[in-house]
């Protein structure tokens, strides 16, 4: 079976938690962006994939979550080396190799009071989605759902593979759509994942927090460090201290330290 699948590097790996009705944020780290902001200028997710598969994925991924209080929009790149942009959620695809890695979703943030995200990546490996256990459209649909969701500030509903799925791309599992033991579809968001984003950035009138952080680690509005030439993203080695791991003990959170209060965090989802 496969594992499912968090700098604030950011890799996702999927899970499935104890409760669904406990909280799944992960932690405070969200966009400095209101819902009346994000309905002006949604979040940008930038679409550097190179498939018709990914390009539908993304595409459906954009919409489940536009149902949410955190508007996006996709717009077409070309980021080819696939660099975080400040402001944006890069989302690409490639033959990264043996990495073990099936998807990542890596976001740099601020250490401090607010947590504010400062850009954000993932990233999806066809080294193993061309292979035949991972080659489907639910696979797909399930893991670009879930790094998006990552990106966003959640984290997983259930950590559990062995759980019946809950109906939600936010919770690991090993059969995507449901079909192999007749139970929920995990290919898009539910209505607690929704009821999370509106925790967290459902203010009518500008963001809670909307003041910068001039204190210890706090956000100051200056550029993320390891923006990339500097870090090999795709290297496990490079995302800093492992700070969970899956029911199956596999290291999937990790955390590193980049200095001025900044910090690159990973989730990821590994296969078997």
């Amino acid at each position: 079976m496969v594992k499912k699948l968090f700098l604030v590097l950011f890799l996702a790996v999927f899970f499935v938690a104890g409760s669904a009705a406990a909280s799944h944020s992960w932690s405070k780290y969200h966009w400095d962006i209101s819902t009346d902001d994000s309905i002006v200028s949604p979040l940008v997710l930038e679409n550097n994939l190179t498939t018709s598969e990914w390009n539908s994925s993304l595409a459906g991924a954009s919409s489940d979550w536009n149902v949410s209080v955190l508007k996006n929009q996709t717009v077409l790149g070309n980021n080819t080396a696939c660099d975080p942009v400040l402001g944006q959620v890069g989302v690409c695809n490639g033959v990264y190799g043996n990495t073990g890695w099936l998807g990542i979703a890596q976001i740099w943030a601020y250490r401090g009071r607010d947590g504010h995200i400062a850009q954000a990546l993932v990233k999806v490996n066809d080294t193993y989605f061309n292979e035949a256990t991972y080659n489907t459209s639910a696979w797909r649909n399930s893991v670009m759902c879930q790094e998006v969701g990552h990106t966003f500030g959640l984290s997983h509903q259930d950590e559990d593979f062995n759980n019946a799925n809950l109906g939600s791309c936010m919770d690991y599992t090993g059969d995507p759509d449901g079909t192999l033991f007749g139970q929920l579809d995990n290919q898009h968001p539910n209505q607690h994942d929704y009821d999370e984003l509106t925790a967290k950035y459902g203010h009518l009138n500008g963001v809670i927090d909307e003041k910068p952080d001039k204190g210890k680690g706090g956000g100051n509005g200056k550029k993320p460090k390891g923006r990339g030439a500097d870090i090999d993203l795709n290297n496990p080695s490079a995302w800093g201290t492992a700070v969970r791991q899956d029911a199956r003990g596999n290291d999937s959170l990790f955390e590193r330290d980049l200095g001025n209060g900044q910090v690159l965090i990973t989730h990821v989802i590994w296969i078997e």
